[in-house]
This record gives structure tokens, sequence and C-alpha cells, in this order.
């Protein structure tokens, strides 16, 4: 028994390590610059925020309330949202010439007027290539039962 279980997991795991390598270098940039755009979130990084999004950007929470890209930054850098840590799973990426399609479940650890809570978020973020990089044009959340 033991050693079906241990050949069982041998497979998972190759699978795992086949499928995270299949990554085109183009996705593991998308990839790259979502984990950035979280890890500045969660520091409250004006400038890296400021350098990974769109002058255009439309930034849609799961209230429904829609934020350009002053407000989604001031909203962090102020205390107004504060994320203590943001996890994702089950993403995918799809590219169409300079432009990516993000999906993944956001979890994520939040301070809601000092008052610790969590949130559970289905994302969408749209990202364009400009001057070899990649910028958050517009993101959208709802709530994952």
């Amino acid at each position: 028994m033991k050693l079906k279980r241990f050949v069982f997991v041998a497979i998972l795991s190759w699978i795992t390590i086949i499928t995270a390598s299949a990554q085109t270098p183009a996705e593991k940039q998308v990839a790259a610059a979502v984990d950035t755009l979280y890890k500045a979130m969660v520091d409250a990084n004006k400038i890296t925020l400021s350098k990974l999004t769109a002058a255009e950007l439309s930034f849609g929470h799961s209230s429904g309330k829609v934020e350009d890209k002053a407000a989604f930054i001031d909203a962090l850098v102020s205390g107004k949202s504060d994320f203590t840590s943001i996890a994702t799973s089950n993403q995918t990426i799809t590219i169409t010439g300079d432009v990516a399609i993000v999906r993944h479940i956001l979890n994520g650890e939040i301070l809601d007027g000092g008052k610790p809570g969590t949130v559970n978020l289905g994302i969408l973020l749209v990202w364009k290539k400009q001057q070899k990089r990649w910028i958050l044009l517009a993101r959208q959340a709802y709530k994952v039962p």
C-alpha cells in the first residue's frame, strides 16, 4: 500500500513539474508581474504600484465599486484597503498578442478598519505589454462562496 501511495505521489509531482515548466517565457513574465503586484499591494508600495498599473486602470472590486489608478493606489497607501497577505491558486494565463488575461482565486488576510478579516475572491486581470513590460489595465473581482 505504501508503494502505491509513493508511486501516486511521485507521478503527481512529476505532472506538476511538467505543467509548471510548460509556461512560455511571456506567461512567466506575466506570472511574475502578478506576484509583484500582490507583493506591492501587501507592502502598500506606491512606486511599484504606479509602475505596474496603466494610467487608464479600471480596478473593479467584488462590491461593484470601480476605482481608477489614483484611487486604487491611494486606498492601499493610506491604509483604507489594507492587505496583510495575499495568496493565489488555480491561476491560468492566456496571451494574445500584447494582451494577457489572468484568472485565479485570491485568498487574502485584511485589516478592515483595524479589524482582521479574510477575503476569498475570483479575480480577472487584464495586462497589456507596453515598452517590454506588462502593465495592469483592468481587474475585476467577484465573491467566491
